[in-house]
């Protein structure tokens, strides 16, 4: 399973030489132990996984007392895992950190005494009780890692070159051609239905069975409820009724996340803790209405109006479907096949927001309603500031159409209206790439490329 967070750390280990640990953040079962002792491996002479999730008081308590000597520490710790350990060449791991903060507090002084590195993994790392009477240490540098991405799906089913294809593509602004096009769109096809949570993918990939991946992603699916229920403490109850409520909210022609439906008279102030655990635990991909489609995205941000997206598509599959559905419906091979009747439109959005985070950009849109005026009555799916600011045309706007017949009537409004702040206007589709006047249509494999 191979990550691109491994040149992450490569860069890390290189650049840092000891002096910071590294931090990675990321949604249960993403992958995080799993990246960092295949680099571990690979990359020092030994390693220790200190996995908090299972150790008892008696590690523990090498934190707890014998920090003060950082001789006895690593003899201590050295004695009970078994392993030797070599100055300068072995990565001692703190794995789901969050249940034990004293180990992350103690990482300032690990740092400082400088025999070996250290990386840290963890989710729901901001919540008060994961920080509470801690000092975060500043000696610590923090990476997110998100569910693979649709060139990592491609590694995994064995198809190493095609991604380098697309890029070609993209950057040609050239048609793949029919016959890479349709082997593109299956594998992407499949992308969706299983998302990109490892153990997900491993299973896929050895035998090639949606309804064995299905009972995987629904067990991911318990475990998050369960982590809402332990963790999300006085408000578990308005964390679980969001959660539940992002399929049908996705569902809908308008995305906007619709505070109503959670109880009559609700407001933003009652629930933006429980919003902000969800994005906290990177469950969910948060994307922001924005007042003014300019440089600064974030400065006109509207933190009321927004649309919620599941952090792994894949999940959001079997999140919006019951078992019986999938039975009755065959809606895997409808979906494979492209012929899901109902809300395909969502699935396919959700995979570009997913795609787009993956990429490190952050999620807008533009949304303007008016009952008078028909004119500036409309709605962008994404808008993406580029990485250099100039003087004028920063921001590009994205489409995402997923049936054949479609309409881009927003886009055309927005394009007339904001002509001088546009950079690039993308829809993307489940057609081959194609460029019509100022509107370039790419297939939605491409998003990555974005």
């Amino acid at each position: 399973m191979k990550r691109k967070i491994t040149q992450q750390l490569l860069d890390w280990k290189n650049k840092a030489q000891g002096r910071c640990a590294l931090f990675i953040d990321g949604a249960r079962r993403s992958g995080k132990t799993f990246a960092v002792v295949d680099f571990a491996k690979h990359n020092y002479k030994s390693s220790i996984l200190i996995d908090f999730n299972e150790v008892g008081d008696d590690v523990k308590s090498i934190f707890n007392m014998n920090l003060r000597d950082m001789d006895d520490f690593f003899m201590y710790l050295s004695n009970v895992y078994g392993t030797k350990l070599h100055e300068r060449n072995s990565l001692i791991i703190f794995d789901e950190v969050q249940l034990f903060p004293r180990a992350r507090a103690a990482i300032k002084f690990l740092v400082a005494d400088g025999r070996y590195d250290y990386i840290e993994t963890g989710s729901l790392v901001s919540i008060h009780e994961n920080v509470k009477d801690i000092v975060i240490p500043s000696e610590e540098r923090h990476i997110r890692l998100h569910p693979m991405d649709f060139e990592e799906f491609l590694w995994a089913m064995g198809e190493e070159q095609l991604m380098e294809y697309i890029r070609i593509c993209f950057d040609k602004k050239k048609s793949m051609g029919p016959l890479v096009h349709r082997r593109a769109m299956t594998l992407f096809r499949q992308y969706l239905i299983i998302g990109g949570m490892p153990q997900v993918v491993a299973n896929y990939v050895d035998t090639k069975d949606f309804r064995s991946a299905d009972l995987i992603k629904r067990d991911i699916l318990k475990l998050y409820r369960s982590d809402i229920e332990k963790h999300a403490k006085g408000y578990e109850k308005k964390v679980a009724d969001i959660f539940d409520q992002i399929p049908p909210q996705l569902a809908k022609h308008e995305k906007k996340f619709i505070l109503s439906s959670l109880s009559a008279g609700a407001r933003f102030r009652t629930y933006e803790s429980s919003f902000l655990w969800l994005q906290d635990s990177m469950i969910v991909n948060v994307c922001y209405n924005t007042r003014e489609p300019n440089t600064g995205l974030k400065l006109n941000r509207d933190s009321s109006t927004f649309k919620m997206y599941m952090g792994d598509t894949g999940l959001l599959v079997s999140h919006s479907f019951d078992e019986n559905d999938i039975v009755s419906e065959e809606l895997y091979k409808k979906l494979l096949l492209g012929k899901l009747e109902v809300n395909e439109g969502m699935i396919f959005e959700n995979v570009v927001a997913q795609m787009l985070v993956a990429g490190g950009h952050k999620l807008y849109f533009y949304s303007k309603s008016s009952r008078n005026d028909s004119e500036s009555r409309m709605e962008i799916d994404f808008l993406l500031a580029k990485s250099k600011v100039t003087n004028r045309h920063n921001i590009s706007a994205v489409e995402v159409k997923s049936g054949k017949n479609y309409t881009i009537s927003s886009l055309k409004k927005f394009r007339q209206k904001f002509s001088d702040r546009l950079d690039q206007s993308y829809v993307l589709h489940t057609e081959d790439l194609k460029v019509t006047g100022d509107i370039v249509y790419l297939p939605v494999y491409m998003t990555g490329c974005l």
